[in-house]
């Protein structure tokens, strides 16, 4: 199991594949496993790696202290560790804001960035959510009900039209043996509310390319592309069909973009 000790944590990773390294940072309560859908088709021309972020996965302890610049200086120590750099970087939600601050700590290590349904809004209506989420993990509550309250955010309505597949997700997500546990998830989010992002994107110098999710209601493209516009380099793509777990519900389209932005012959 690779593992990577700093001196508050020891830090998961996966890598698989061989090419040009490609960081993949995961969002708020999810980890390495997260990628599932991408890891193979990049894995054919790409050196991918896929960290734990803290409070998530395998890496230990889990009641490490968190910020944006824990989980970004945890990346950023990865990179140096496995001796790689200058590498792309792509993240997912609030990973897209670790990438974004990787980007502005260490430009030299950081050669562009992808951003997937990610961009510094704050919605109250986001946090309302969150708090009933965390409501609804309390331990006198049925496992499941989470989850089922949660996942009609994150994917496009089509996934519910298919019948059993809600269940089956359910299933999956509570048999996931390294699944974040509610007081860790609640710690993740208090760090996401005490972040000060709106000012990430001005300190992107590289070349970014940001893929929106046409029917995602946590980070609707049209408040993303407000947020994102001060990165000088930026490229937008909204993906059809899609909801805020984009690389999920459209894993071929999003592929498409992502792979002719960090394939090295068409920079």
């Amino acid at each position: 199991m690779p593992v990577l000790t700093r001196p508050d944590i020891a830090l998961h990773y996966e890598i698989d594949g061989s090419g040009p390294p490609v960081v993949l940072v995961a969002g708020t309560a999810s980890d390495s496993a997260s990628w599932a859908p991408l890891v193979g088709p990049l894995a054919d021309r790409f050196t991918v790696i896929r960290p734990d972020n803290r409070s998530t996965g395998r890496t230990r302890p889990a009641e490490a202290p968190l910020s944006l610049d824990h989980w970004a200086g945890d990346a950023l120590a990865l990179i140096d560790h496995l001796g790689l750099g200058p590498v792309s970087v792509v993240g997912h939600s609030l990973g897209g804001m670790i990438a974004m601050r990787m980007a502005a700590l260490a430009p030299d290590r950081v050669a562009r960035l992808a951003l997937l349904a990610s961009a510094p809004v704050h919605a109250a209506r986001n946090a309302a959510l969150f708090d009933l989420i965390l409501t609804l993990r309390a331990p006198d509550q049925p496992p499941d009900l989470w989850l089922r309250a949660f996942l009609p955010w994150l994917f496009h309505p089509r996934f519910f039209a298919v019948p059993g597949q809600l269940d089956a997700a359910i299933a999956q997500s509570l048999a996931y043996p390294h699944a974040q546990p509610a007081p860790q998830m609640a710690a993740q989010i208090a760090a996401l509310r005490g972040l000060d992002a709106g000012a990430l994107p001005a300190h992107v110098a590289c070349p970014t390319l940001a893929l929106l999710a046409d029917s995602d209601l946590l980070i609707p493209p049209a408040d993303a592309c407000a947020a994102l516009s001060a990165i000088p380099d930026l490229t937008l793509s909204v993906i059809p069909d899609s909801g805020h777990s984009l690389h999920w519900d459209a894993p071929e389209a999003t592929l498409g973009a992502l792979i002719p932005f960090l394939t090295p012959e068409t920079r």
